[in-house]
């Protein structure tokens, strides 16, 4: 063991570790103002050095390695006198009015500690700058630490801030070189996180004061999974900070986690059971809100029979919340109709990998991305839609990894890549197909790989071999020679690792474009190692989790066939279960507007908002005779038809684990109490049992009785119990309380039959929507950084003043050509309805293309949308919808 000698007393250590990180962990405080762990140390403030025995001059801590048997001194006389000397120089012209009032800032706690505060001038304002939303900036505060340059610089790589001059004239702006607000700034708050004098400040924490304690719990938003730190003064959210250990986020955080959890304490949450009655709501009692609904579904059961009803879990709510939905509709209502709304999104990941590798789950961890040497993002605005990885990626780029992005748009990513391919909307298995024939023309497969761990591969070899870029430069529109250096780099400089979104899966080859991507891991052995595998971006924040819960109507928990372990989850759950086929979200919707659905119960999810063509789920919903509404706020669906308004509680406000994209499970914990009056979803669903005579299936008390059974009757997450995830979320499979997760799967065989992954013909079936003299635009919707999804949730905050609205992002010549300038209004008609939005002219978007995304409910893009589906899983094809273009008069708008 290597020790170390720190103020006569011996300390271990490890290797690489320096002496200021062996003094952190030990709780022996020195200065550091220019230090923050998720940098690299630059020993600017020069307020950490220390004596080492031998070495004559004093030596920064934050980044001199230890070394075996060394002698340091952190606090002799000369030392202290040096440090104080430091301190009144950066004192010298600093208000003191701030020291008073913000004493936890590390730079005042500092000046305090060696007696500094009262020396200080009380120096007034010259400048101000709140143009911003979230952050203010003071630079009478700025003492020159640089942290604020280098973690946007090493932790985002956003590179907003900026030194300039030299001596004692250099000073720190951001690139507007004016307001602030004018920046290109993303709202990260890294800046604000790291800046020790408050120089750069959230202005949540001057409107709403410091916390008096955090808790550490895990952000509502996308499927990254970041740990944060709930700040909460008087049982009220104050602030949200990154936790700064965390696996998956490091100490980093996006604009939506750290800054848009204001609506929790919208004036507009639902806090109350309401029943419609004669179109007016009423507020009532829980009980007879939950006797209500319970006498309804037991009428239209008997009546009707209880595959006439349907059930809808929600990706917001936890693994604990989506398991009770399911079971539910199993062991209570007696269907296999629950879905969720991966349907939308993943399914078809999911369904692909399924086939070709035996599991639908990630591959691999996050921190693969820094392991690798080849990045390939296929379908998927990473730094905008999952900014936390977005960034990630971005910086093992900058750190000289190689990228390959295949997107329509040129993308934050695609300015960085070192091959970047514009792929024409709906041709990916095209360009995927002739990447795989290059490689094995070429001969850059791994034979041995493939002859080890693959199946098909004779019939693969066969069939791909006709598909030369040449062939699917025509289809896909992109040059042979772009298609060949992608395959050459994806193959030969390994590991490389594929992360892909709903680009490739929202179509309706949706499945068979993942396959096509599986193929090529398969190809190159890119699969069970370090640095490699195929990882789905996934889009909320338990998505993964509510679909392994099973809330799918052909599987149960952890991903267990209806068809073949239904006599398992009888003997677990101690009741008889419906063998009948289970309708998925759309079959529900398609069974309703036939009048044989009769009645659904939907759980944090807004079906008549996000689900395509949105005349047709309007007629679906029109003729149920009963719809249920669980949310914390009334969204579209609620607002239009349900019968009943269920409020639930926010991800704050309870226990539960969450599952991330690398399959992480991970601990939410409590940090406020309650809204008067709102329950946890799975509470509610206790409840409604309890009324429909089903108590003994639902006797939980807390959240954590119901992990215990999930754990029950699933091996897989057995080792994982509440207590071992105090201290880290666990990758499944984890079979033992003594099993340390996993965090690469099929490592040494695949879960199929033989054990082998199967290598899968895809040929190419073209949309049926495409473009014509009608509708001559071909419009592709995805998602944007500061909004989320239905935006229930983000426009209740301020992040509505930094984006105000779906935009049409057009083409300049395109836009030229209509007539249409910046944020004139444009009118955009397809086959199935028309809607307005605000033009952004963007020459990332291609001539012929338009982009949007679709979280405001004003612009309510899905009035538009392609109703076309997946024909594997009935995913909707969200990303093709053809569309004519107008400008909009004052008479069509409105």
């Amino acid at each position: 063991m290597n020790q170390v000698v720190i103020n006569n007393k011996k300390y271990a250590f490890h290797e690489g570790q320096t002496i200021l990180n062996l003094l952190e962990s030990n709780g022996i405080e020195v200065p550091a103002l220019c230090y923050d762990e998720r940098l690299h140390p630059s020993s600017v403030c020069r307020l950490c050095l220390v004596k080492i025995k031998g070495i004559d001059r004093l030596q920064p801590s934050c980044r001199t390695l230890l070394t075996s048997k060394m002698e340091v001194t952190t606090h002799s006389g000369e030392i202290e006198n040096y440090r104080e000397g430091v301190l009144r120089m950066l004192a010298k012209d600093y208000p003191q009015a701030m020291v008073l009032k913000y004493p936890q800032k590390e730079f005042h706690w500092w000046l305090q500690h060696y007696g500094i505060t009262g020396e200080i001038e009380n120096r007034p304002y010259t400048f101000l700058d709140a143009s911003h939303p979230y952050i203010q900036v003071d630079m009478t505060r700025c003492i020159n630490c640089f942290r604020c340059v280098k973690i946007c610089d090493e932790l985002q790589g956003q590179f907003v801030w900026h030194i300039i001059n030299r001596g004692d004239e250099v000073k720190i702006i951001s690139d507007s070189k004016d307001l602030f607000g004018q920046s290109s700034c993303i709202s990260c708050g890294a800046c604000a996180d790291t800046c020790p004098t408050g120089a750069i400040e959230d202005k949540q924490a001057i409107i709403l004061g410091m916390p008096e304690h955090t808790t550490r719990s895990v952000c509502a938003y996308c499927g990254v999974g970041c740990e944060i730190a709930v700040g909460v003064k008087e049982q009220k959210i104050v602030a949200v900070h990154p936790a700064k250990n965390a696996p998956v986020n490091k100490g980093h955080l996006c604009v939506k986690g750290r800054y848009a959890w204001e609506y929790v304490y919208a004036p507009d949450r639902v806090t109350q059971p309401m029943i419609r009655r004669q179109e007016q709501w009423e507020t009532v009692s829980w009980d007879e809100a939950i006797n209500y609904c319970a006498q309804r579904l037991t009428s239209i059961i008997k009546e009707y029979g209880p595959n006439s009803i349907g059930m809808v879990g929600s990706a917001r709510a936890t693994n604990e919340d989506n398991y009770l939905v399911q079971k539910f509709a199993r062991a209570v209502i007696g269907t296999n109709n629950v879905d969720n709304c991966a349907r939308v999104c993943h399914q078809p990941t999911a369904k692909a990998m399924s086939i070709a590798l035996g599991t639908g789950a990630s591959t691999n961890s996050f921190d693969d991305i820094e392991k690798a040497s080849t990045i390939l993002v296929a379908g998927a605005n990473a730094t905008g839609s999952h900014p936390v990885i977005g960034a990630r990626i971005k910086q093992a780029v900058l750190k000289g990894a190689n990228l390959i992005v295949i997107d329509p748009r040129r993308t934050e990513l695609a300015s960085y890549a070192t091959c970047y391919l514009p792929v024409k909307p709906g041709t990916n298995i095209p360009l995927l197909n002739a990447i795989a024939c290059v490689i094995i023309t070429e001969n850059l497969q791994d034979t041995a790989y493939i002859e080890s761990r693959t199946e098909g591969w004779n019939t693969f070899k066969t069939f791909i071999g006709g598909w030369t870029p040449e062939r699917a430069a025509k289809i896909c529109g992109i040059h042979p020679r772009l298609i060949r250096e992608a395959a050459r780099l994806y193959a030969t400089q390994t590991p490389a690792i594929c992360f892909h979104g709903l680009g490739l899966t929202e179509h309706t080859q949706g499945t068979d474009n993942v396959i096509a991507l599986v193929n090529l891991a398969l190809l190159t052995g890119n699969i069970g190692k370090e640095g490699t595998g195929i990882n789905p971006l996934r889009g909320q924040n338990n998505v993964q989790g509510a679909a392994v819960m099973g809330c799918d109507p052909s599987v149960y928990t952890g991903m267990a066939s209806v068809k073949k372990e239904r006599q398992r989850f009888e003997a677990l759950w101690k009741t008889s279960l419906p063998s009948s086929k289970g309708l998925n979200l759309p079959e529900m919707l398609d069974t309703a507007s036939a009048g044989y659905l009769k009645a659904m119960w939907i759980t944090g999810y807004d079906v008549l908002f996000t689900m395509p063509d949105a005349k047709y789920t309007i007629r679906a919903f029109e003729q149920l005779d009963f719809v249920v509404v669980q949310d914390m706020f009334m969204n579209e669906t609620s607002r239009r038809f349900a019968d009943v308004f269920l409020p639930c509680s926010s991800s704050f406000e309870k226990e539960g684990t969450f599952m991330n994209a690398e399959r992480r499970i991970q601990k939410i914990r409590k940090a406020i109490p309650a809204l008067p009056n709102v329950k946890a979803d799975w509470e509610i669903v206790c409840n409604m049992a309890v009324a429909m005579g089903r108590k003994e299936l639902f006797n939980y008390s807390t959240a954590q009785d119901i992990w215990n059974e999930i754990r029950e009757v699933w091996s897989a997450v057995h080792g994982i119990t509440y207590e071992r995830l105090e201290n880290s979320g666990l990758q499944w499979p984890c079979p033992a309380t003594d099993h340390p997760g996993t965090s690469i799967l099929h490592t040494e065989n695949f879960p199929r039959e033989g054990g082998k992954a199967q290598l899968s013909v895809v040929d190419f079936m073209p949309t049926p929507e495409q473009v014509s003299v009608e509708y001559p635009f071909i419009l592709v919707t995805g998602r944007e950084l500061y909004h989320f999804n239905a935006g229930t949730m983000t426009y209740r905050t301020a992040n509505k003043d930094i984006c105000h609205s779906d935009l049409l992002h057009l083409n300049p010549a395109d836009a030229r050509r209509i007539g249409l300038k910046d944020r004139d209004d444009a009118r955009i008609i397809s086959k199935y309805g028309e809607t307005f939005l605000p033009v952004l002219i963007d020459d990332t978007v291609r001539k012929g293309e338009a982009f949007s995304t679709f979280n405001n409910n004003r612009t309510f893009i899905n009035k538009i949308t392609n109703p076309l589906r997946d024909h594997y899983v009935q995913t909707p094809e969200y990303k093709i919808t053809a569309v004519r273009i107008e400008k909009a008069t004052e008479r069509t708008a409105g």
